[in-house]
């Protein structure tokens, strides 16, 4: 599951106008990311809730998105550095958002540790974020053109370093290791602090000149404005808290309309399929015996989409459909035409 780029919970200096402490189009920006985010989380959730017929979260479209908005936090992270530090590091400031961030870090990963202990998040974006704030820190220093190369170096790490060393579990969070760790958000330094490296630059480079511009000089003057100014203000506060409050109100939802009576419906049938070819069944015919099995469970309502288990006269009926439709469709085969 995605978490907050908590950017920037605390009031900021902005490098042109330092008065102002913070631009406002930066928040909405950052609003925006957070709607984003809230989407896919409602869209995760009802996946797992199992009001859709399977977790749409969970499909490589839908991971491509998550991907492009956990950058866009990561991307603002830089931003708010640069806002916060491009004069000179405020040393209080800095390690007060550290501490929010980084126990709110620690607050993903207790919580999920106590509800999901097999896929716990031990390195999500919070991690990510909390750790590539100090990093990031010299950077905000040193020549544009040298961040600029560090972050393509960073970016570029996980395909062109490979050592079986890096597959330590201690060493997961570096993200450089062939294995893949079980867990709901991952968010590790390489290639992730890559992105808060290039917006280092976008800030070094675009903030003087977006302090300058109109949109620089935007307020809010609608109720929508202001809330989503607001939101991203405290992004960090709207990500602990919008969580916990969807998953409550869809959990409700599900208490009162039930599943979908789909849901599942394609894991059954990939498990078919699996079943079938591993016992001597053949590919084409153990697809659509794998359709009918599950189209004929559902006519009977023997499809459990919960797990709830079968009674012994349930799993006889449902051995006999499963029976039936893979002897009508080998018969078919079998029959000269």
């Amino acid at each position: 599951m995605l978490a907050d780029a908590a950017i920037d919970p605390d009031p900021t200096a902005s490098t042109a106008e330092a008065e102002r402490g913070r631009l406002p189009v930066i928040d909405a920006t950052r609003a925006t990311a957070l709607a984003a985010m809230a989407g896919y989380h409602t869209l995760w959730d009802l996946g797992y809730l199992r009001l859709t017929d399977e977790n749409y979260a969970l499909t490589p479209l839908a991971h491509r998105v998550a991907e492009t908005i956990a950058g866009s936090f990561l991307l603002l992270v830089g931003v708010g550095l640069v806002l916060m530090n491009g004069r000179g590091i405020r040393t209080r400031a800095t390690l007060i958002r550290l501490g929010r961030v980084g126990g709110a870090a620690l607050l993903v990963t207790l919580g999920t540790w106590i509800a999901f202990p097999d896929a716990f998040v031990f390195f999500g974006i919070l991690h990510c974020i909390a750790v590539a704030s100090v990093l990031g820190l010299p950077f905000l220093y040193v020549p544009v053109s040298a961040t600029a190369l560090a972050a393509v170096l960073v970016l570029a790490a996980p395909f062109i370093v490979h050592a079986p060393f890096l597959d330590a579990p201690a060493l997961f969070f570096l993200g450089l290791g062939a294995v893949m760790p079980r867990t709901n958000d991952y968010v590790p330094l390489f290639p992730w602090f890559g992105l808060v490296l290039a917006g280092i630059v976008l800030g070094r480079i675009g903030l003087p000149r977006l302090a300058r511009s109109r949109l620089g000089a935007w307020e809010p003057r609608s109720r929508f404005g202001r809330g989503a100014t607001f939101a991203g203000r405290h992004s960090l506060a709207v990500y602990l808290i919008h969580q916990p409050a969807l998953l409550g109100a869809l959990a409700g939802v599900v208490t009162v309309i039930g599943a979908n009576p789909r849901a599942g419906l394609r894991a059954f049938r990939a498990d078919y399929m699996t079943i079938c070819t591993r016992t001597g069944g053949e590919a084409p015919l153990c697809r659509i015996a794998a359709r009918c099995t599950s189209d004929a469970l559902l006519r009977a309502d023997l499809f459990r989409e919960d797990g709830r288990p079968f009674s012994p006269q349930e799993r006889l009926q449902a051995q006999a459909l499963s029976q039936g439709c893979y002897a009508t469709l080998e018969n078919a085969a079998r029959a000269p035409r």
